[in-house]
């Protein structure tokens, strides 16, 4: 195995979640010490994450995003480069390109779909040649998910000796705010939707990330406001969902054995029992519909990006740590066994445990995932750290994965 540098550089330290991880990878207990280093494009704000998180020994790197020479140089250093740096349809893929030409393993945080499918379609062969391992996904968008799915399975293989053929997660209770990268994300992905048919129709596609995929059934898309005899609650459609469930189906697709041919998988989210759960649903999913509605807009986003936050903007230190999740997965078998299982996480899903999940992506895959078990390729958490991975977050991520009944 070739030594390096650095087990893990994280490229766009100095963003709002990038200087969050830094300070979780700075307080990680690893035997031996993990190497790591800091990455962007500016010398003075990397200075300033070092002195915030108290690691004047850190090293700092700079390079662009859209530097290739920089990134190879860059990559030549490290077992892993993490990237925190979006949109990352705007500057995500020359760093994938560097790392699938050199081998170099990759974690990132995007939840653009559309972005990952022209991953998928430029570098998936390129990265399995060189063994590269390019994990996309690797936060709240779509940890919880794609390994909380992965953990219903295994429970049912154990239980009834059968996968199940249909999940459903159902979001219970969450509490957390959105950071200005995350709303500059969504804005870009329906930006470039508006003004291309054929992206709308492959967005639209429950399937997209598997290209190739034959086995397909028609997957339900839960409406704006409708009862769920499920978890006996109005829900409304879960905001993640529509990269969520790619994700998950991607998974079943890079898997062997495959989950189930085909696999039904959906997503919602509870707002409450009778007459108030009906109201809060008709509310909020009215609510959801008429922001997409002017994101997809040219004025609409004008206005949404000013009054939204920021990039380099969102929840408080207090607020990410007073937040939490409490996912629930409703499986089914063929031969009509079922299950419920439930995924929890002891912060804000989308920064104070995003954060400690793309870190311990990280540590894993600069560690504990053999290259000659795990080979290159555009990969999901499911279909690249599987078990090692939900043991780690168990250990030391705050999220926990039980059976309920």
């Amino acid at each position: 195995m070739a030594e390096y540098k650095y087990d893990i550089v994280v490229f766009g330290a100095s963003s709002f979640v990038g200087e969050i991880l830094c300070n979780y990878l700075a307080g990680c207990k690893e035997e031996p010490a993990l190497r790591w280093a800091i990455a962007g494009r500016s010398a003075s704000k990397l200075e300033a994450v070092k002195a915030k998180i108290g690691k004047a020994d850190l090293d700092i790197i700079i390079a662009e995003a859209n530097d290739e020479t920089a990134l190879r140089k860059l990559c030549s250093q490290t077992r892993v480069v993490t990237t925190t740096v979006g949109p990352y349809a705007l500057y995500g893929e020359t760093l994938v390109k560097v790392c699938a030409e050199t081998g170099t393993d990759y974690c990132d945080l995007t939840g653009e779909v559309q972005w990952i499918r022209q991953m998928v379609d430029r570098y998936d062969s390129v990265a399995k040649a060189s063994g590269a391992r390019i994990v996309n996904c690797c936060g709240f968008d779509s940890i919880p998910s794609d390994l909380g799915v992965f953990y219903t399975q295994q429970q049912s293989q154990e239980l009834f000796g059968e996968n199940c053929n249909k999940i459903q997660m159902r979001v219970k209770a969450a509490k957390g705010g959105l950071s200005g990268g995350t709303f500059a994300s969504l804005i870009n992905v329906m930006k470039e939707a508006a003004g291309n048919p054929a992206l709308r129709k492959e967005m639209a596609d429950p399937y997209s990330l598997c290209p190739g995929e034959t086995d397909k059934a028609r997957q339900i898309n839960p409406g704006l406001a409708q009862f769920d005899s499920l978890s006996n609650s109005w829900t409304i459609p879960f905001i993640m969902a529509a990269i969520n469930t790619r994700v998950v189906q991607r998974s079943n697709f890079l898997l062997k054995p495959a989950y189930a041919k085909p696999f039904l998988y959906d997503e919602a989210m509870q707002v409450g029992e009778g007459l108030g759960g009906r109201l809060r649903a008709t509310a909020m999913g009215g609510g959801l519909a008429g922001f997409m509605v002017t994101a997809s807009l040219k004025p609409g986003r004008w206005v949404l990006e000013r009054l939204l936050p920021s990039p380099g903007e969102g929840p408080s230190p207090e607020d990410q740590k007073n937040g939490y999740y409490d996912l629930r997965f409703y499986g089914s078998t063929a031969k009509g066994k079922t299950l419920l299982c439930k995924v929890t996480g002891d912060r804000d899903p989308g920064y104070g445990s995003t954060a400690k999940m793309l870190g311990q992506a990280s540590i894993c895959l600069a560690r504990d995932i053999d290259k000659n078990e795990v080979g290159g390729g555009l990969l999901t958490p499911a279909s690249c750290f599987g078990n090692t991975l939900i043991e780690r977050l168990k250990a030391y991520s705050g999220l926990s994965f039980s059976v309920i009944e």
